[in-house]
């Protein structure tokens, strides 16, 4: 007797204008077609879908979301409270999804569902923060408290920081942490107005914006950590640097680690993912290198 396999597809039924409420039928087909017995569960809330994933996903071979990348975090999170090891398939939804471009997958729904079902296995890294965790950015500072769901195109979120910057009318409107910073044997003090730890070649140290070509899966992070500007000539100097993805300033720290630690003398809000990740004093961040399977299109 052949037991089906079972899947699990979770949604968020209103990310990205509700887009998928036109194509499920036929996404709901392919996964059947590739031979899965499919739950469909719609989140409720925010947060549902982790509490879905850790009560029930371990009864099920294949994990499949759709949503924007605050639903693919939320499952993710799921997944790494309960050790669960099984492939995981993105149908992108959001306005923006610069994960999924990542990696290569489809923005049409129905492809990245045959992706999802038929594709191969890409084992990722994925941040822990605290105990908490991020597929691919932590940030603080400059423009965190606005949602940067508007773009997540890397070139667009350091953009958009030089935006907000040629906008202040002066110095003492930009928030500022004073901070220490410690990595592989390194220890930095400084006053940072904004840090972002991420997942992605495209933005750590700058000249490495090359494009699509990223690693997911090489065991570091990209940290980029921008310093308070004194006067206007240094503020000049960081929009500019901003602008033109060059790191030719003494005003942007950037390297690559494996783990990372923030210590500062007042609770600092962070985003993961672009979703708030609570105020901190103190941050660990270290890279779980190739921790979750996610399906990818397999292009042979």
């Amino acid at each position: 007797m052949d037991m089906k396999k079972r899947l699990l597809f979770i949604l968020n039924p209103f990310s990205g204008k509700a887009q998928i409420k036109n194509q499920l039928l036929e996404i709901v087909d392919i996964m059947v077609k590739a031979g899965y017995e499919v739950t469909v569960y719609p989140t409720q809330a925010q947060g549902d879908a982790i509490h879905k994933v850790e009560e029930e996903a371990e009864a099920y071979d294949l994990l499949v979301c759709s949503g924007g990348d605050g639903t693919l975090d939320e499952v993710v999170t799921g997944m790494m409270h309960r050790g669960l090891t099984m492939p995981l398939g993105y149908i992108p939804a959001g306005s923006t999804n610069d994960f999924a471009t990542s990696l290569g997958i489809p923005k049409d729904m129905v492809k990245a569902a045959n992706a999802a079902v038929t594709g191969k296995e890409f084992p990722c890294d994925i941040g822990s923060f605290n105990g908490d965790y991020f597929v691919y950015v932590a940030a603080f500072g400059l423009f965190t408290d606005v949602s940067y769901k508007t773009s997540q195109e890397w070139k667009n979120v350091l953009g958009h920081a030089a935006y907000i910057l040629e906008g202040v009318r002066s110095l003492h409107d930009i928030p500022s942490f004073r901070m220490q910073v410690e990595y592989d044997n390194t220890r930095l003090q400084d006053e940072f107005i904004y840090g972002m730890i991420s997942n992605s070649t495209s933005v750590g140290g700058f000249k490495g914006m090359t494009g699509k070509d990223v690693l997911l899966d090489d065991g570091v992070f990209e940290v980029t950590l921008i310093k308070k500007p004194k006067n206007p000539i240094e503020l000049n100097e960081i929009i500019a640097s901003l602008i033109n993805l060059v790191d030719d300033t003494d005003m942007v720290y950037s390297f690559k680690t494996d783990e990372v630690k923030f210590t500062a003398n007042e609770d600092i809000p962070w985003t993961l993912d672009g979703e708030y990740g609570g105020a901190h004093a103190e941050v660990a961040v270290t890279n779980l290198c190739r921790t979750v399977k996610i399906m990818v299109p397999d292009e042979t």
